[in-house]
């Protein structure tokens, strides 16, 4: 179990507890203006973003060590993320009461485009409005999403968005709005989102592995590496010997995505904690 099932959910999944999903970020003033400056000082264009990187990689080791350090605590404060399969997306908006689709920051950031890949969910006794968490103190975030188009969605529409996003290689994540609130979840890819690439490309994680490894059985792939073509984190390599793919468990997230392309049932999730090169690997 990841740090946060263990402070947040009990020594269980603590992206289902619905406890997890309340109004309390809505409702505590002091929270919301946390969660606003957070925001206001994120906020940058990709330009800025890879400078300030590239700055880091430049310096000296014990000041990249120091900054990764304080960007990973104030991240697990504010706004921290685990990355989760289909069939536990499916549970999360199984008792959620409210589901808004709404423009993802990051790729507005790094491309300067619209793209709503993102969604708001709560358990609020209103319907959860998006616009609440987003904007919560009467004034917009810097460069964030405008809640006016918000899209609310029925549970069903969302997971089949969900679904056909999985097929292009979208792996789903869940994220903080001022730690324990969960108050949103995005379908990332490394070109379009900070979290990866700071996790993946510049050492800072921002978000945990899935409570899950994937498995390929040999005798059921056939080699075609289309699982290779949708993961995002590298761990899938082709043995071209024995015209296989294999998937490193030191390597993988969880997510789960190699199996929406696998044409031969080949791969499979289990639990983390099972697979003993990958159990304390967050």
């Amino acid at each position: 179990m990841c740090e946060f099932c263990l402070e947040h959910g009990e020594g269980r999944k603590w992206y289902l507890e619905a406890k997890n999903y309340g109004g309390d970020l809505q409702n505590d003033l002091e929270r919301k203006m946390a969660f606003q400056k957070f925001i206001n000082k994120s906020a940058k264009s990709g330009e800025e973003f890879h400078r300030q990187m590239e700055e880091l990689e430049k310096a000296p080791g014990f000041v990249r060590r120091m900054s990764r350090w304080k960007t990973v605590r104030t991240m697990k404060k504010l706004h921290y993320g685990q990355i989760v399969p289909i069939e536990d997306v499916e549970r999360i908006f199984g008792f959620v009461n409210s589901i808004i689709r709404t423009s993802c920051l990051c790729r507005r950031m790094l491309h300067g485009e619209e793209k709503r890949y993102c969604y708001g969910i709560s358990l609020g006794p209103d319907g959860g409005k998006l616009k609440e968490v987003f904007a919560p103190v009467g004034t917009g975030f810097t460069g964030g999403p405008d809640p006016k188009g918000n899209e609310v969605l029925s549970k069903e529409e969302a997971l089949a968005n969900f679904r056909e996003l999985e097929k292009e290689g979208l792996c789903h994540s869940v994220w903080t709005f001022v730690t324990p609130f969960i108050g949103g979840m995005c379908n990332c890819d490394r070109p379009d989102c900070f979290a990866m690439q700071m996790s993946l490309t510049h050492g800072t994680q921002t978000f945990f592995r899935a409570e899950y490894v994937a498995e390929s059985k040999p005798e059921s792939c056939d080699g075609c590496r289309l699982c290779m073509r949708v993961c995002q984190f590298g761990a899938i390599s082709y043995s071209a010997a024995r015209k296989k793919s294999y998937i490193d468990p030191r390597r993988c997230y969880g997510c789960g995505i190699c199996r929406s392309v696998c044409k031969k049932n080949a791969i499979h999730l289990h639990d983390r904690a099972r697979v003993p090169a990958a159990a304390n690997l967050w």
